[in-house]
């Protein structure tokens, strides 16, 4: 193990004060008392004398000192406490009473100390440090030989918060023992159906990449085993800790670990896997998303590594392969706060930011292939024609036939070299009333015209544009014909699977159920799904609008619509590396004819470059539109001007002045955020729970709430806004502000009351 001398330093004062001496203090001296670390702590009105050394604290839970929120000045932080009041409970020993006790204390706004059942000391107001308050001379009767009890009560209204009290001698104050790393992430309750139903044998065992399928492949979800090593070592491990449930995160219920990876750590992965054949093939490993950076092992030979923690990618593992077993290892760093993308994610869960996801959280799988293979497809129609184009991108050379088919009825087809497009007589046009799809096959033929490699997919053929209505505001149209868009602000996170869902039915439910509830978009936030989304999205005739992933630490202010606004600085690095995962996931998703609108940015979140990123993205994929900056500092970039607004829908048409938003679609890309407490169905019952503009009294309040946002919205729809966005389908951690509870199980207001709600926005 290897110290620094202020760690050492503290080591070996803990290690006195477990003797009952301070590292100030001679060892002679044998009147410090021993300094207890850890609490119990309720956060509800105890029912009794609390403060009593008899008191029974049934109930009540263990936390390491001190409690509070992170980022607190001078807090050495052991567990989160974030509601308005804490009662704390523990036990000291002293080998004598010192002279001048006092009262070690870092509080917030106002703290109750009570030594053995009797107030000792009363504080107000907070503190940014520990301080010493001496007890009273008339209370000091109250210490005595041997054990104590210390009780506190810490109230607080605003802000940060902490507390942390010791009984020591003013004389002679020891050092507090550093906190100890957290590694627990907070263990809720929650679990969906899915989650309770779900084992090792059936984890995510649908065909992971529904635009591109071929008929042989092996899911190598389920158990593998796992361990946790200091980063600095780059030797597979010879002992592992225990197993882990692929494609679940380290830090999930479903995973079986529930544990959090600091920076300083790395998370490895094993298991095997058997091959039938090798021969004439090429084997490759494909990873759905590894957060964050990771290099995959094959056999003990390195097969390729990978920086980027929200899309698919694939390695080529033949030259590591062998027939018969086959030993799988691989290896994860995930510093979540730095400069990667990480979207909700932080290293302490509060607010709208929500538990880290480290490791493998999507599905692994295994596919054979010939020599020569499709790689990719990239897939473009035309509405106005009525044509589907496909272009593949080969490993190594052939033509290619494709074959569309209407059902069983084969349509067209066409044979040759490169790009091929098809034209569908009178062909049917997909949108959100009629998500009409057409089979492809796609063959690639060797010189004789033999088939060595087939894919299946299919295609929506649909047009996304804009254009002005007869009052001069832009509309969005789908196939020339206006359209509103209409739908939420949609997390995809889950109490049980975090970023990943506890299956495919799980992740249909919550489609399904928007679709019902009179929705025709979903805006997917910050998150990029599994592949499967966008399949039942584009099936189910669902709009999309596709989020990039947020993250960086150079943020600008957030000025949101106002004029002259500032970008933030990246270093060319960083930039570089944002750019490479917007086109990934571009590359990955822009085959699904549901996503209708890239949004790049959210809010002002590591928004930089933006004129930059606005016209490479609108070049990069022209037959969709770009909302550069939802709710974000606004820039003339893109299609469109976002403005978010809680908790009633309200545009800021003053901030157009001088023709500032002419030219763009104006929206509502976040509103709404009406919190309603489910009890039993809460992340944590007893934490501040949250929803915006404070939560209603009773349910009826709630829907009175929901209603008049969608009046509000309505009226602005009628003078020009094109879409709004509510916050949010479901709960999440802390936030209450779902249309249904984080589980699942509650619907707070019946699908079919919110359609017949919805149709108000759909009307002339």
């Amino acid at each position: 193990m290897k110290l620094d001398f202020k760690h050492t330093s503290s080591l070996l004062s803990a290690a006195l004060l477990s003797l009952g001496l301070s590292s100030a203090t001679p060892p002679t001296s044998l009147y410090a008392q021993e300094i207890s670390d850890t609490w119990k702590f309720s956060l509800e009105r105890p029912a009794g004398d609390w403060t009593d050394t008899d008191f029974a604290a049934e109930g009540w839970k263990d936390a390491q000192a001190g409690l509070g929120s992170r980022g607190t000045p001078g807090a050495r932080l052991g567990m989160e406490w974030t509601t308005n009041d804490v009662w704390l409970r523990k036990t000291f020993t002293l080998e004598s009473v010192p002279a001048r006790p006092a009262i070690l204390i870092h509080h917030d706004e106002e703290a109750e100390i009570y030594i053995n059942g009797e107030l000792a000391v009363k504080v107000d107001g907070y503190t940014t440090k520990y301080e010493l308050v001496t007890i009273p001379e008339s209370k000091r009767s109250l210490l005595k030989t041997g054990e104590n009890l210390l009780a506190v009560h810490c109230h607080q209204e605003r802000g940060g918060q902490y507390i942390d009290a010791h009984v020591v001698d003013a004389e002679n104050v020891p050092e507090l023992p550093p906190p100890p790393r957290v590694t627990k992430p907070y263990e809720s309750d929650l679990i969906t159906k899915w989650g309770e139903a779900l084992t090792a044998d059936d984890a995510w065992t649908e065909y992971p990449r529904p635009q591109m399928e071929r008929a042989s492949w092996t899911c190598l979800n389920g158990n593998w085993d796992y361990a946790i090593t200091e980063a600095d070592q780059n030797d597979v491990p010879s002992d592992w800790q225990g197993e882990i449930l692929v494609p679940f995160c380290l830090e999930s219920k479903l995973g079986g670990v529930h544990r959090l990876l600091h920076e300083s750590e790395a998370l490895w992965y094993h298991r095997t896997f058997n091959v039938e054949s090798v021969s004439d093939q090429r084997t490759l490993l494909n990873f759905e998303a590894v957060d964050y950076r990771c290099e995959v092992f094959v056999n003990g030979k390195s097969v390729g590594t990978h920086i980027g923690g929200n899309t698919p990618f694939a390695l080529d593992a033949s030259d590591a392969i062998k027939v018969g077993e086959n030993e799988l290892v691989v290896r994860v760093e995930d510093d979540t706060e730095a400069w990667q993308l990480r979207g909700k994610q932080v290293l302490n869960a509060n607010g709208i930011w929500y538990t880290q996801v480290s490791g493998i959280w999507q599905t692994v799988w295994l596919e054979q292939v010939a020599q020569n293979y499709i790689e990719e497809l990239e897939i473009s129609t035309d509405a106005d024609k009525g044509t589907i184009t496909v272009e593949p991108e080969l490993v190594g050379s052939g033509a290619i036939k494709v074959v569309v088919k209407d059902g069983d009825k084969v349509v067209n087809e066409a044979s040759g070299n490169g790009s091929l497009t098809l034209q569908i007589a009178n062909a049917k046009l997909w949108s959100p009333n009629s998500p009409h799809l057409y089979g492809l096959e796609v063959h690639l033929l060797d010189a004789s015209g033999n088939v060595v490699d087939q894919v299946n997919s299919y295609a929506g053929i649909r047009s996304v544009g804009k254009t002005k209505d007869e009052d001069g505001n832009w509309r969005f149209t789908l196939n020339g014909d206006v359209i509103f868009h209409w739908g939420p602000l949609d997390q995809g996170w889950w109490p049980d699977g975090l970023l990943t869902p506890p299956s495919d039915e799980a992740m249909l439910f919550d489609i399904e159920w928007l679709k019902n509830a009179g929705f025709n978009m979903i805006r997917k936030h910050i998150k990029v799904e599994p592949r499967r989304y966008y399949y039942h999205c584009d099936r189910l005739g669902m709009m999309v609008w596709q989020d990039q992933v947020s993250g960086g630490q150079n943020w600008p202010a957030w000025t949101r619509l106002q004029p002259n606004p500032v970008d933030g600085e990246w270093p060319d690095e960083h930039h570089q590396q944002y750019m490479d995962e917007l086109e990934w996931m571009i590359d990955s998703l822009e085959n699904h004819p549901s996503i209708v609108c890239w949004v790049p940015f959210n809010e002002a979140w590591g928004q930089h470059r933006t004129v930059e990123v606005g016209k490479w993205t609108a070049k990069r994929d022209p037959s969709r539109l770009v909302n550069i900056a939802s709710g974000g500092n606004f820039w003339p970039a893109g299609d469109i001007v976002d403005a978010h607004a809680y908790p009633h829908p309200n545009f800021p048409y003053n901030q157009g002045q001088n023709g500032r938003f002419d030219d763009f679609i104006k929206v509502m890309g976040e509103f709404g955020g009406h919190g309603y407490a489910v009890r039993d169905h809460l992340w944590e019952e007893n934490r501040g729970n949250w929803g915006y503009g404070g939560l209603p009294e009773s349910k009826e309040e709630y829907e009175e709430r929901y209603a008049t946002s969608l009046e509000k919205l309505n009226e602005l729809r009628k003078g020009g806004i094109a879409a709004g966005v509510y916050t949010q389908t479901t709960d999440v951690e802390g936030e209450i502000n779902g249309l249904m509870t984080y589980d699942r199980k509650v619907i707070k207001i019946p699908a079919e009351s919110l359609n017949k709600m919805h149709q108000v926005l759909f009307n002339n």
